[in-house]
């Protein structure tokens, strides 16, 4: 499994950033980096026993932060996506400054 990793201190710069941007309805989904869990594991207890128990009801084995579904209304600053709403009062001109997402994309390790 792979799991998107952020630091508490990440978590409120964002929110803060999207405070001070936000014009009203977007969601900001941050670039962040994912681990691989094994990984992680063996990092931080280097020759330790792993028991796998497998996947749990719910569980996915790859999250998804951006689906290509959200993808159409999204775009892309230097350090963030942006989902813009889907409502008719909505101004694509609020996020000039950021690119659209190329056909298919999709927020996922």
């Amino acid at each position: 499994m792979t799991r998107f990793w952020i630091t508490l201190e990440q978590g409120v710069r964002l929110v803060i950033r999207g405070i001070e941007q936000m014009h009203g309805g977007e969601i900001f989904v941050p670039k962040i980096p994912s681990m691989n869990l094994m990984e992680m594991a063996g990092v931080i207890a280097p020759g330790c026993d792993v028991e796998a128990i497998g996947i749990r009801p719910g569980e996915k084995l790859h999250e998804v932060l951006i689906s290509e579904d959200e993808a159409r209304q999204a775009i892309e600053t230097e350090d963030m996506y942006v989902i813009q709403p889907a409502h008719p009062w909505w101004r694509k001109e609020n996020w000039n400054h950021a690119r659209a997402l190329p056909e298919g994309f999709r927020y996922q390790q």
